[in-house]
């Protein structure tokens, strides 16, 4: 027994005449003339629904088997928040073979493995929570995210703060069409989030998460800095287009390290210079 609400952030593809159409599951849209955000969408979203388990599920994922029944069974059992992770699919090309695939092996392997305290960082596109939870959590923050990145993190955080559990669980894992296939986009998606991870220290501080930059750095973080002292989104754009044109053609490992390069250091530069992001991604 479940509805299915969708929020569409702006109509530029006829997206709303696509759901009009569809006769399988009771469908109720909610139209935003223009584009308000991510925020602002979730919240709307989670307003409309009449159930008493908030799911959010984002327009890329193909959920698994049994989807709305394994989270019902979860949250039966006990109260709290419930991720599942998203398995990034990618179009056959080097910069997938090369960095996407093993980094998205990584990442998913290091969430599964990260400490009890640790898992709100992981909250973001596949995620439910009981509404009585939602209600005391509150709404995303429309204020202090109003760009790309970290308002997932923000809410997990909060989530976590107000002492409740979170967990993880493999049957939940969904394939995720990634947006970010090439260098270009993956480092300009760092950058971004970067500059959005300082909205989140300045208002929950930084005690709970890693340095951007280690205190004590070795040969790695030494030159991902000197590289992020002289970055900017542009310089990000330029430097991610030339990887694209030559990840083909060079050995993979060393191909992985110049991504990872310009990922690490984009990161830190957005970071250093928040003011600087030139437009919306």
């Amino acid at each position: 027994d479940f509805d299915v609400v969708v929020v569409v952030d702006g109509d530029i593809d006829d997206t709303a005449a696509v759901l009009a159409r569809e006769d399988r599951i009771p469908i109720r849209a909610i139209v935003f003339a223009e584009n308000r955000g991510r925020s602002a969408a979730l919240n709307e979203g989670f307003t409309a629904a009449t159930g008493e388990i908030l799911v959010r599920c984002d327009d890329d994922l193909v959920l698994p088997r049994d989807y709305v029944a394994t989270q019902m069974g979860w949250h039966r059992a006990q109260v709290g928040g419930l991720i599942g992770l998203c398995r990034n699919v990618y179009p056959d090309n080097a910069y997938a073979r090369v960095y996407g695939v093993p980094m998205d092996l990584h990442g998913r392997a290091a969430a599964y493995a990260a400490p009890a305290h640790r898992r709100w960082r992981h909250w973001g596109a596949n995620v439910s929570v009981p509404r009585a939870l939602w209600e005391q959590v509150g709404p995303y923050d429309t204020d202090t995210y109003r760009s790309y990145g970290w308002e997932d993190v923000d809410w997990g955080w909060r989530l976590h703060e107000l002492g409740h559990r979170i967990d993880l669980l493999a049957e939940l894992e969904a394939e995720h069409h990634v947006a970010a296939t090439t260098a270009t986009i993956r480092a300009r998606r760092a950058y971004h989030s970067g500059a959005a991870r300082t909205l989140f220290e300045a208002k929950h501080g930084d005690s709970m998460l890693p340095p951007i930059r280690p205190e004590n750095p070795g040969p790695w973080n030494r030159l991902v800095g000197a590289v992020a002292d002289r970055l900017d989104e542009a310089g990000v754009a330029r430097w991610g287009a030339r990887i694209d044109r030559t990840l083909g053609s060079m050995p993979a490992a060393i191909g992985r390290k110049q991504v990872a390069l310009l990922v690490e250091a984009a990161a830190e530069a957005g970071y250093r210079r928040p003011g600087s992001i030139a437009a919306p991604i």
